[in-house]
């Protein structure tokens, strides 16, 4: 129960407002180009989105629970917007992601790579490609928008796309530092959590391993309160190698989850 006071908890849930303050931030940014909203209406529309995805596979709907606030001229044309940047996100899940698998496979001899099948070669370079391949596509999206504009069977759906084409490299590049930071809040908020719960893990150890936590969970097919049983055995999978606090370890995923 001490756990619960300790002065650590304070701070992981004074990071849940920063983690999803630069979410909000990042989407009003975007938005920029077709609708001015302000910080709040943004947090909300972030809010709403975080409550309609609880239903849906993968987090999909939060989309449409984040168009809600905004005109309803332009709540089609944002849904690309939100792709954008959950695609910003995605990027640096996949490439954090990436140098793990890569850490794993080439720098430890743990047993963590000898006895799980997903610490593999194939696993790596598969997960590599991917990101790079994402990257391409974030960076030149005005250029595949452009693409799909040539095709007359697209016709319908280039209003709803073409505000993406707005997007110059520097904003994509500001976009995906917003995702970056907040990447490494919610990154520190779970090394912080599982420090509560007494599951003791070197900080530079924990970090690779919830680098390898998120990329695994970003692949996982989940939705809505699957999403809980998959993250509490995914969590003893990777964290059980390093530490034999199996209820910490639990608690802990709980915890980030709630």
């Amino acid at each position: 129960k001490s756990s619960w006071y300790d002065p650590l908890f304070g701070i992981v849930f004074l990071l849940m407002f920063l983690n999803w303050g630069v979410e909000a931030y990042k989407m009003k940014f975007l938005l920029r180009p077709l609708e001015k909203i302000s910080f709040l209406k943004s947090l909300k529309s972030v809010f709403a989105g975080c409550s309609i995805t609880m239903l849906t596979p993968n987090r999909t709907g939060e989309f449409g629970g984040r168009i809600l606030f905004l005109k309803t001229e332009n709540r089609f044309k944002a849904i690309s917007v939100n792709i954008i940047g959950s695609i910003s996100q995605l990027c640096i899940t996949m490439v954090l992601g990436s140098i793990s698998f890569y850490y794993f496979l080439f720098y430890s001899n743990h047993d963590l790579v000898k006895n799980y099948w997903f610490i593999s070669n194939s696993f790596f370079y598969t997960g590599l490609i991917a990101s790079l391949l994402l990257l391409l596509f974030y960076f030149k999206v005005q250029y595949f928008a452009r693409l799909v504009n040539k095709f007359k069977s697209f016709k319908k759906i280039i209003r709803y796309i073409e505000v993406v084409q707005t997007y110059q490299s520097k904003e994509l590049l500001t976009v995906i530092i917003y995702s970056f930071f907040r990447y490494l809040v919610f990154i520190l908020q779970y090394v912080l959590i599982l420090k509560v719960m007494h599951v003791e893990i070197d900080f530079k150890m924990c970090t690779m391993l919830l680098m390898l936590f998120y990329f695994i969970m970003t692949l996982a097919p989940t939705i809505g309160f699957t999403e809980l049983p998959v993250r509490a055995t995914l969590s003893m999978l990777i964290f059980g190698a390093f530490s034999k606090n199996q209820l910490g370890i639990q608690l802990a995923s709980l915890t980030i989850w709630v």
